[in-house]
């Protein structure tokens, strides 16, 4: 009778390895993913944290130095873009950079008014700075013998504005 029972084993393993090895890789893909996304968030927190403390930004222009030296700041870690990209596909294009005021009346808090950006005045002064990706990040988890889109992680920070 323990004739009819020889192979029985090797068959379970063929069976359970390739499952296996999947529930492997698949973690590892979702650890990337979950490292890539904590890296984003990250990057676009410093650049919130380094823009909130500056003097004199002007919101409204996107090439404004100070917002330009963030958007660098958030890709390589420094202002004047001496180091490389940390992540390559991560360009300054992606990131958008908005204030955010506080409606004294209500206590929404919303996109301030850019009316008086035109003004000599300039734009107002913020209660929050907004750093995101909105299109998205693409991240393509790479797993045998499996086709899967490309996720787009777009992460997004709130920082308190402190500076004038």
């Amino acid at each position: 009778m323990r004739r009819d029972r020889r192979g029985n084993m090797v068959l379970e393993a063929a069976m359970f390895i390739p499952v296996l090895l999947l529930l492997i890789v698949g973690m590892v893909q979702l650890g990337k993913i979950t490292y890539i996304y904590y890296s984003l968030k990250k990057a676009l927190f410093a650049a919130g944290q380094y823009l909130s403390t500056q003097q004199g930004v002007n919101f409204c222009d996107d090439a404004d130095t100070s917002i330009v030296a963030a958007k660098t700041y958030a890709l390589t870690g420094t202002t004047d873009a001496s180091a490389e990209s940390f992540l390559p596909a991560l360009t300054a294009d992606m990131i958008s950079i908005q204030a955010e005021c506080v409606d004294v009346s209500t206590g929404a808090v919303g996109p301030c008014d850019t009316s008086s950006c035109s003004t000599a005045a300039g734009s107002p002064r913020p209660d929050f700075v907004v750093v995101s990706i909105p299109d998205g990040y693409a991240v393509t988890p790479r797993i045998p013998y499996m086709l899967i889109d490309a996720i787009p992680l777009r992460p997004e920070v709130r920082v308190p504005f402190g500076g004038t």
